[in-house]
Order: structure tokens, then C-alpha cells, then sequence
């Protein structure tokens, strides 16, 4: 039996609720200011760049900011981004968190170099000026739960994170759970994972915005501008096609499309291609009224809730006070297309919250048997085909083409560590601070897919 509804929102009653709800989230987005009037400038006089970065997201900010950090000298460094209000960009209608919690050493790597940014390295790279780097970091954790079967995963998982100087991610058997976490129902759990710091959610649209402002006062100009399309001359990137009609000669071209990096590679003719497609995901906010469960025996989730991932593969957090949450879940394999375009982010697939998402959460979390759904939204998910793992390096048939995309759903905290590699191969010639060899295109050139087990 699915769980009732309160609030006057029942399971029955939603469908008419769904045109408000889905609209909500594209209607904030879509009011929100740009960045700085004067900072995204129209195509006038430019012709001729260095770099050339395809995708002003978090990736191609980071990696901007990361450059001009650097010191770019005489470089001109351009940002081509198609829709300076971002209103329908990956980052901000994503869940904002940030965990170490993985089972590559690569992708732990990443995001401890993304949580050293988050708390200190964004500021340092901001001094002198004028861009707030506050992201609003909830440094409130990640659970991960596990049936008996997934437990042998869970406990190999940590000792990878250990290893990889991640020692406060902490196993925690079911008795340990419901003394931590006494709303939380443990029937069916073996062990949880629990990032006790260093670990939990942040605000994406301030992120994105302070790599932005900042790489613009370091010299980066970004231009709001599609590309079509490349010109190509002797297997090399010469040109970058305008949705204006223009035309910018670049040396270096980084291809930070996103879900769209796929057909980014796509334009360069007959090359190997990039195994990156767009995919729908969906967000849903929802509030809970009640103190605790029918029974009595469980409250409700505190305001400081980790995001928690159940072994079901529906996640929640807290947002904000008040008894608010955020949620989803990955759609089942046969029903998770491809995307054409953004169109398909303006509808949400509610049937996935009333028929996966709140039964499971409800089961996991019994206070949440009586919820009030407020808004849901939807967002592309850059999905990489091959092993849900990003693409970072120079492209084999295209020697001044960098990728730098297809992170399935991490790409926002891993953006800064992203940035920083990326940054390194293009003025030093190779990696530094973070080795990405790993996630390098000739990976998919051998067909030969890098496991993560901490895929949700």
C-alpha cells in the first residue's frame, strides 16, 4: 500500500497539482538576475582566441578559472555559453552535494580536492575580488545503506576511501544507525556508510556564479553565443561556428557541453566519438507536517538530515528548515531515453515520485508516510554510456580538442578538481595536482569501461 498524502495533496489528487509543480522550479530558475549586466559580453570584435571553452557550466567555469588562476599572460581565454541566464543548466536543478564516499581512488581524489575548494580554495582564488565565495556548504554528510548482499561492497568501498585519505567516512551497523539517526526505520539494512565530515550539500547557483565572476576579473571573457559548428583543417579544430553567423579561429578547444558533449564531437566530423548523451532526471521538494510516525515510534527527519541513499536507489536530504526535503531517484533502465534537446526537462515524471520515491522513503523513514509534495523540476544528466565515469583529456583523432565532460551526475563536485586537471594539462603540458590518466579517451578507444560502484 502506498503511503497517504496530507496537506490536501493524496496520491489521487497530484495530477492536478502537476502543472503548478513542474512549473515552479522553471519559473524561479528562469527569474533568476544574470550574472553581471556588463560580465557576458556579445560577439563584437573577436576573431581569434587561444582557448576556446565550449560550456560555461561549472565544468567550463572551473576550468576558466583555473587557467586565469594560472596566469593566462597574452592568452585570450573565451567562454562560449549558449544561455548566460542558465535557466535550464545541469548544475542549479541538481541536488547540490558532495561526497567522498566512491569506490574509485580517482573519484575520491576529485572530490576531496572539491571539498578543499568548497571550504577554502574558492576564496583564496576570489582574493582581490569583488565575488562572494560563500556556497552555503551543509557539511551534514551522506548516508549510504546497504541490504546483507551489498554489505561485502559497502566495507570494500571504505577501505578504498581510507586509503584514499578519506578516514571519516564510518561503517555503522544497524544499532549504531538508530542511535545516530532515530527516525530512520533499519529492516532489511546490513550497514550504512556515514561521511561524520567533509561531506553533504551546497548551494550550486553560487558556485557557478563565483568561478564565473571570478574567471571574467581575471581576464576571461564570456561570450553568449552557440556554436554550430567547427571548421576543420588537417584533422584539427579551426574554427568555431556562431549561432550569430560569426566565426572565432581558435588554437585549444575544450569541450565542456555537458550533456551535449557527445554531439560536440559529433561536429568534428568522423572522428571517435564521445559516448556522452542527455538524459532526464528528476528533483521533487516536499514538506512534512507531522512530528512523527502514525505509530509514534520514529520521528520525523531532523533539519540537519544527511542525503541519504537508500540500498533501493531513492535518495533524500533535509532543504532548509522547516520540515522541507528534497528527493528523487534514477529512472529504471527501460524507461530512462536519451533527450533531444532541453524540451525535455519542462515535464516531470511524477509517476516516478508516487510510484518509486515516496513508497521507498516511507519505508526507510516512516515519519514521511504524510507528506505535502511542493514543486518538482527536471534537469539533463550528462550520461556517459560506457561506464558512467568523466572524460578527461585530449581527444585522439582531434590533437586541440580537450574533453572534459560525461561525469553522470558528479559533475558538479567534481568540477573544481576538474578544472584544476584540465587547467594543468593545457599551460604545463600534464597533470599535477590530480592524475585523471584514468579517465582519458583512450579508455573508450579500447572499449574498456573503468568501474564505479558508487553510481546512484
Amino acid at each position: 500500500d502506498k503511503p497517504e498524502a496530507s496537506g490536501g495533496i493524496a496520491t489521487g489528487s497530484l495530477a492536478l497539482k502537476r502543472s503548478l509543480a513542474a512549473g515552479q522550479m522553471l519559473q524561479t530558475l528562469k527569474s533568476l538576475p544574470r550574472c553581471c549586466p556588463a560580465a557576458t559580453r556579445h560577439l563584437s570584435s573577436l576573431r581569434q582566441c587561444d582557448v576556446a571553452i565550449v560550456g560555461g557550466g561549472v565544468i567550463g567555469a572551473s576550468v576558466a578559472l583555473h587557467l586565469a588562476a594560472a596566469g593566462l599572460g597574452e592568452k585570450r581565454v573565451v567562454v562560449f555559453e549558449s544561455d548566460a541566464s542558465y535557466a535550464r543548466a545541469s548544475a542549479p536543478r541538481s541536488a547540490g552535494g558532495i561526497r567522498q564516499q566512491f569506490s574509485l581512488p580517482v573519484n575520491v581524489a576529485l572530490s576531496l580536492y572539491g571539498i578543499d575548494f568548497l571550504k577554502q580554495g574558492l576564496k583564496k582564488l576570489c582574493q582581490g575580488v569583488d565575488v562572494d565565495a560563500d556556497v552555503q556548504f551543509k557539511e551534514h554528510g551522506y548516508l549510504l545503506l546497504a541490504t546483507p548482499e551489498g554489505e561485502a561492497v559497502l566495507r570494500e568501498n571504505n577501505a578504498v576511501q581510507h586509503a584514499a585519505g578519506a578516514s571519516w567516512i564510518r561503517l555503522m551497523d544497524p544499532g549504531e544507525l538508530n542511535t545516530r539517526f532515530p527516525w530512520l526505520c533499519t529492516d532489511g539494512v546490513a550497514l550504512g556508510s556515514f561521511g561524520e565530515s567533509n561531506e553533504g550539500y551546497f548551494d550550486p547557483w553560487a558556485l557557478l556564479q563565483a568561478m564565473r565572476k571570478a574567471a571574467m576579473a581575471r581576464g576571461v571573457e564570456f561570450i553568449e553565443q552557440p556554436v554550430k559548428g567547427f571548421s576543420m583543417s588537417g584533422g584539427r579544430i579551426e574554427g568555431l561556428h556562431l549561432g550569430d553567423g560569426a566565426t572565432v579561429h581558435a588554437g585549444t578547444v575544450v569541450n565542456a557541453a555537458g550533456a551535449f558533449g557527445g554531439k560536440m564531437v559529433q561536429m568534428c566530423g568522423d572522428v571517435t566519438p564521445l559516448p556522452v548523451v542527455p538524459r532526464k532526471r528528476c528533483m521533487f521538494m516536499f514538506h512534512v507536517g507531522q512530528e512523527a510516525s502514525s505509530d509514534g515510534h520514529f520521528p520525523r527527519p531532523t533539519d540537519d538530515t544527511p542525503l541519504t541513499i537508500d540500498s533501493s536507489g531513492a535518495y533524500f536530504r533535509s532543504e532548509g528548515s522547516r520540515g522541507r526535503f528534497l528527493c528523487g531517484v534514477a529512472p529504471r533502465p527501460e524507461d530512462d531515453h536519451d533527450c533531444e534537446d532541453y524540451e525535455a526537462v519542462d515535464f516531470v515524471d511524477h509517476e516516478l515520485f508516487e510510484e518509486v520515491i515516496w513508497p521507498a522513503l516511507a519505508e526507510r523513514a516512516p515519519a514521511l508516510e504524510a507528506i505535502k509534495l511542493e514543486s518538482s523540476w527536471a534537469g539533463l544528466y550528462e550520461y556517459n554510456t560506457l561506464d558512467q565515469n568523466g572524460v578527461v583529456g585530449w581527444h585522439p583523432d582531434v590533437p586541440n580538442l580537450m574533453i572534459a565532460c560525461g561525469f553522470s551526475g558528479h559533475g558538479l563536485q567534481q568540477a573544481p578538481g576538474v578544472g584544476c586537471a584540465v587547467a594543468e594539462l593545457l599551460s604545463l603540458g600534464g597533470y599535477k595536482s590530480i592524475d585523471l590518466s584514468i579517465l582519458g579517451y583512450d579508455r573508450i578507444c579500447r572499449n574498456e569501461p573503468v568501474l564505479e560502484r558508487g553510481i546512484y
